[in-house]
């Protein structure tokens, strides 16, 4: 259950399915009035308003729909768009997809697909695998402008939505958390070789992209398996997992990961810190690492020792490491560094992947 209210006598209920919203007008007593159509697969906020007052509020988005605010009758079910955003991109060319595959145990996992309507899957199309998996957050369908020169250029945009999140409940976080870690590093190893299975996209083709937990979600995915991807975005990411909880705001994060104190669970974290799982003479694929100086959640140390490790050990592509200078772990709160840390992203992916 995403939200409740009461509105013009009736319930307003917005739930979760399959990490996009399902949004419902019941009466008091639970029986159901209508589901709500949505324009899509999307996000939904709300909806507000009085409890005696028969018009409603919401907000919807989605990867090809830039925020939007409706006001809907409880009565009627009349809707009707009260405003939306202007943005400087067309999404009409761009269509949002859900796929489901099975991970390593045969759990079921959903992802995301954006691309171009007319996306001929022959393995020949770019694409970026994005992923999270951590402390219950849900990767629910989100408008970001800064999706479209990626999505221009003919790229797949995938968002899967891995165990460790809230996608699916408290049971679904709790699969990808502590002794259970490695499944959610399964999950996303599985959306990559999925991907390629497709034809969506094919390993020499196919960047993976995570931040923070999710820079330890790729930082893992590449020492374990670094065959399905050529390229790999790691930003302020956590990588020495044995003594993380030394370094910024690691001891605040025990209860998700565990510790190198407890020894079960000292087993697990070596097991899967990517610092830990750099093998020389491996050719690993071209990575960016991104980092921030003042970053005070998640020490720049992890970065930093990791690239040194890589670019000891690798026959592969490139290691380079960008530390952006007077920012934190949200990185710089200037609109011109947030566009200049994304286009050097962009530059890295498409010299290191395959063309059309």
């Amino acid at each position: 259950m995403a939200g409740v209210a009461v509105l013009g006598g009736r319930l307003a209920l917005n739930y979760l399915k399959d990490a996009s919203s399902l949004l419902e007008v019941r009466e008091l007593g639970g029986a159901l009035v209508r589901e709500v159509k949505l324009p899509s697969l999307g996000t939904v906020g709300g909806p507000s308003g009085l409890a005696d007052d028969d018009e409603a509020y919401f907000t919807f988005e989605s990867y090809t729909t830039p925020r939007e605010i409706y006001s809907m009758s409880m009565k009627t079910g009349r809707l009707d768009l009260f405003a939306k955003l202007n943005v400087p991109v067309d999404p009409s060319a761009y269509v949002v997809e859900q796929v489901f595959f099975p991970s390593k145990d045969g759990t079921k996992v959903s992802m995301f697909l954006v691309h171009r309507k007319d996306l001929k899957r022959d393995g020949k199309s770019r694409a970026i695998l994005y992923g999270y998996g951590g402390f219950q957050v849900s990767e629910t369908p989100y408008f970001s402008a800064l999706l479209y020169p990626w999505l221009e250029e003919g790229g797949v945009w995938a968002v899967v939505n891995l165990r460790g999140g809230g996608e699916y409940g408290e049971e679904w976080h709790k699969g990808g958390m502590l002794l259970k870690k490695q499944n959610t590093f399964d999950d996303f190893l599985a959306a990559a070789r999925w991907l390629s299975k497709e034809k969506v996209t094919s390993a020499d083709r196919l960047a993976i992209y995570g931040g923070s937990n999710g820079g330890l979600l790729v930082g893992a995915a590449m020492t374990q398996d670094p065959k399905p991807f050529s390229a790999v975005l790691c930003a302020v990411p956590l990588l020495d997992m044995v003594r993380y909880h030394l370094f910024g705001s690691g001891r605040t994060w025990i209860g998700e990961y565990g510790s190198a104190s407890d020894p079960k669970q000292f087993e697990a974290l070596r097991a899967y810190s990517p610092y830990h799982a750099v093998k020389k003479g491996t050719a690993y694929p071209a990575t960016l690492l991104l980092s921030a100086d003042s970053d005070d959640r998640v020490d720049p140390m992890h970065a930093r020792k990791f690239a040194a490790a890589l670019q000891a050990a690798t026959t592969g592509g490139p290691v380079l490491l960008r530390i952006e200078r007077n920012a934190g772990h949200g990185g710089a709160d200037m609109v011109k560094a947030s566009v200049e840390t994304r286009a050097d992203e962009y530059a890295f992916v498409l010299a290191h992947t395959k063309g059309n």
